[in-house]
């Protein structure tokens, strides 16, 4: 299974990761993994440090990167939940191209709200990838 949970701050994110946790998935999120190149002092981790201490957020050039780094060193055959990203349109159609490129695809893309106008939603939603909370139940 490869999930998206985009609604990383809704209470049900907690029950998602569980039921993660249960099903031997990976839980990844963009923030866990930019602290992890904060802590190891890469130089996307400084990048990273930088935009925290200005103030602002993690360029999306150094997020891609970041990502980029976890999703090609795990392995293909793996299942994760990622949740939080992609968190706009280029995120969601460049983790598509990295999909792709692997030959892998997406189980589903849990939206709390599947109806929203959010570019990222619609995108799943056209898909035919976007389920609703209720997916945790299957």
């Amino acid at each position: 299974m490869k999930l998206l949970f985009l609604d990383p701050s809704h209470p049900l994110a907690a029950e998602f990761e569980a039921q993660a946790r249960s099903l031997n998935l990976e839980h990844v999120s963009p923030a866990s993994l930019v602290q992890q190149e904060i802590s190891r002092h890469t130089p996307h981790g400084q990048q990273a440090a930088a935009a925290r201490q200005r103030g602002t957020a993690v360029a999306d050039r150094t997020l891609l990167a970041i990502v980029r780094k976890w999703f090609w060193a795990r392995k293909p055959d793996a299942g994760f939940l990622l949740t939080g990203f992609p968190a706009t349109l280029l995120h969601a159609k460049v983790l598509d191209e990295w999909l792709d490129a692997r030959g892998e695809s997406l189980t589903a893309c849990v939206a709390v709200d599947p109806l929203s106008a959010d570019p990222v939603v619609a995108h799943y939603r056209t898909s035919g990838l976007l389920a609703g909370p209720t997916i945790a139940a299957a």
